[in-house]
């Protein structure tokens, strides 16, 4: 048996397609409720909680790399409580700054998490500038601004992507974090023209993730399909990211056939997310089983297995161990 790697090593290693000693395994959760997503700023015992959540996590499972989640911070503060009627009103979002609290909470909320364990990626979660507007305007919203004012429209999303190339430089350079993770979605697979969504989308998310990297930073793309929306996974096939991770169920699209579709570039993910699936209530045997015949499939090279999003926050982390070890065994 060869040298046993260090976390960090065997991922950055997964991202390159070179050889490990044994596949990553990764999962997250959220640490807030629904409700408090986008309420930390205002609230601190949020911000610990969230905190909290990480470090016993963290504690209990010794991750092979973490996704921070950033519970509490959903929303890009900048235009937020305002109304958006019209392609014209988007005018009313500007770029934040560093000393923003939105910004300056976040990096000392992974600052904390980034030292909970040596030797461990760390990459924080950031919405897309697309669901940033969606989030502030409303989906119904934005699609008609983009139908009727798509420059206008496109304006809004660059500027928001400065933003957050602000608050991914801060907590890459001062938060310790190793990159971004990334999260994008072309609602319902279509709802947006893949021309439209191209020409005016596009150049917003693909400048964050090269915000990213200029700050030093690696980036994991997430593809979302929360709430059942589908994706055309070729929409994204020439961001530039270091590992794609996408709905892999609900979009019937494997790790295999992923890394294919995205030019053989590392791929994350391979286990449902949602409640009553196999990595929430299976057998050990079955998810065992299960582990090997995805690495069967998509080989043990540029792959890291994890879930399409995130999992439910009542799972028995045992199972996200039984992953592991199979995992393991497939390398050996």
């Amino acid at each position: 048996m060869g040298k046993r790697e260090g976390n960090r090593e065997r991922l950055f290693k997964a991202f390159q397609n070179e050889v490990v000693d044994r596949v990553p395994v990764g999962f997250w959760f959220h640490f807030l409720a629904g409700g408090e997503f986008n309420s930390a700023v205002d609230n601190p015992p949020l911000w610990e909680k969230n905190l909290a959540g990480h470090k016993k996590y963290i504690t209990a499972f010794h991750p092979d790399f973490v996704k921070i989640m950033s519970d509490g911070y959903f929303n890009y503060p900048q235009g937020r409580g305002k109304t958006y009627d019209s392609p014209e009103s988007l005018a009313q979002i500007d770029v934040i700054s560093a000393d923003n609290p939105w910004v300056t909470q976040q990096v000392e909320l992974v600052k904390r998490i980034t030292a909970l364990q040596e030797d461990t990626a760390y990459f924080y979660n950031v919405f897309s500038p697309l669901s940033n507007l969606i989030f502030l305007a409303g989906r119904d919203n934005v699609f008609r601004f983009l139908a009727e004012k798509p420059e206008i429209t496109a304006k809004a999303l660059d500027t928001i992507a400065g933003g957050l190339i602000v608050l991914a430089g801060e907590i890459i350079k001062k938060g310790g974090a190793d990159g971004i993770y990334l999260s994008v979605t072309n609602p319902d697979a279509g709802k947006i023209p893949h021309p439209v969504y191209h020409r005016y989308v596009s150049p917003s998310e693909i400048r964050v993730l090269a915000g990213a990297a200029a700050a030093g930073g690696r980036q994991i793309l997430h593809i979302c399909g929360f709430g059942g929306q589908h994706n055309d996974l070729r929409v994204f096939t020439d961001y530039p990211a270091s590992a794609f991770n996408w709905a892999s169920h609900l979009e019937n699209v494997d790790l295999a056939e992923g890394k294919k579709i995205f030019g053989g570039k590392a791929v994350l993910g391979g286990f449902d997310n949602v409640p009553g699936s196999l990595i929430h209530q299976g057998s050990k045997e079955d998810i065992e089983a299960f582990t090997a015949k995805l690495l069967t499939a998509a080989g043990t090279t540029g792959v890291i297995l994890g879930a399409d999003c995130t999992v439910p926050g009542d799972i028995d982390l045992a199972r996200l161990e039984w992953v592991r070890q199979a995992a393991a065994q497939t390398a050996a």
